[in-house]
């Protein structure tokens, strides 16, 4: 309980820390959303009470910066996000619930993937260390993990997409289909996310392996793998059972760290792809000087990477009991 209760308070620490930030960085953009707006609309409106309203509408005004806080901290306590300059008169809510399914279900499902395929060829070159697979590879999955996300993308863009003319350049379902749970739906929106998830596993997979090749290593001169080899255990028991097992701990708790990586990289990628998901709709906010739908993102990658950490300390608990006299 001492455990669990010195983690929340840091978690909800770290989230007061984070809102602050939220609020600050966006005003510091140069420029006024409002003016910003009355661009947009080509200087229609020219009354100065138009200016103001507008500017309160968009959670800018006059007011001290402390008291804008407060405001903020307020609205933010009762779900009011405040509206969207993109979507005008949209508020930052609906167009986070429009977008959020498309984002989660990228990458979701990439994080997953690269999860699952980094720690099995993790695994398998820790095991055979030194061979020719292990030589041959390991290099190319350097050079994949000090490339640029956006970089992958753009490459994979061009040669799948434009040169080949294999996949879709653009977008994130075939429009001419009616969303719903039809199989032509969910296969177009499969065929779509192909190129994005790819480029977010491809940047993303090489260091679990590296991650896990190195844990395994270090396990694998542990007594209790020279006790289990000496005993005659086959070698997929020792290798999995044994070494893959306590291996695992440190990588647990790297899942919810990786997690604002792949998010963060994943806004890039979907701008690129024009992806309908957060990420085009958050760089779509930058450029608008848009503060509510910046900070109603910016809050929601934050949300996602804080609560994911909690409940990966929390599952450290049940996989590692030393944790819970800590």
């Amino acid at each position: 309980m001492r455990y669990f209760l010195r983690r929340l308070g840091f978690y909800l620490f770290t989230l007061w820390g984070a809102i602050t930030l939220n609020f600050v960085l966006p005003r510091l953009i140069p420029g006024n959303p409002a003016e910003s707006f009355l661009v947009r609309m080509q200087g229609q409106v020219q009354d100065p009470r138009v200016m103001q309203a507008l500017m309160i509408d968009f959670g800018v005004n006059n007011d001290p910066l402390w008291k804008q806080y407060l405001e903020y901290l307020a609205n933010l306590f009762h779900g009011n996000l405040g509206l969207s300059i993109s979507h005008f008169p949209t508020p930052v809510s609906e167009v986070i619930a429009e977008c959020l399914p498309w984002t989660i279900v990228l990458v979701g499902i990439s994080t997953i993937i690269s999860f699952i395929l980094g720690i099995t060829l993790g695994i398998v070159f820790a095991w055979k260390r030194g061979s020719w697979l292990d030589r041959g590879l390991m290099p190319t999955l350097l050079f994949f993990a000090a490339l640029p996300s956006f970089w992958v993308a753009l490459v994979i863009l061009y040669f799948l997409a434009f040169q080949l003319g294999w996949f879709p350049l653009q977008g994130g379902y075939d429009t001419s289909l009616t969303i719903g749970l039809s199989w032509d739906f969910i296969s177009s929106v499969a065929y779509y996310a192909f190129l994005p998830a790819i480029s977010i596993v491809l940047f993303s997979y090489a260091g679990w392996v590296l991650g896990m090749r190195n844990l395994m290593i270090l396990n694998l001169k542990e007594d209790y793998i020279v006790m289990a080899e000496a005993k005659g255990l086959p070698e997929r028991q020792v290798m999995f059972s044994y070494a893959a097992r306590n291996a695992m701990l440190p990588t647990v708790t790297g899942i919810a760290l990786a997690l604002g990586s792949v998010v963060g990289g994943s806004v890039l990628i979907e701008n690129i792809f024009s992806y309908p998901g957060m990420g085009a709709e958050f760089v779509k906010a930058i450029g608008n000087l848009d503060y509510a739908s910046i900070q109603g993102f910016s809050m929601f990658i934050i949300l996602a990477t804080l609560i994911a950490n909690f409940i990966v300390d929390l599952l450290y608990i049940v996989i590692d009991p030393r944790v819970r006299r800590a």
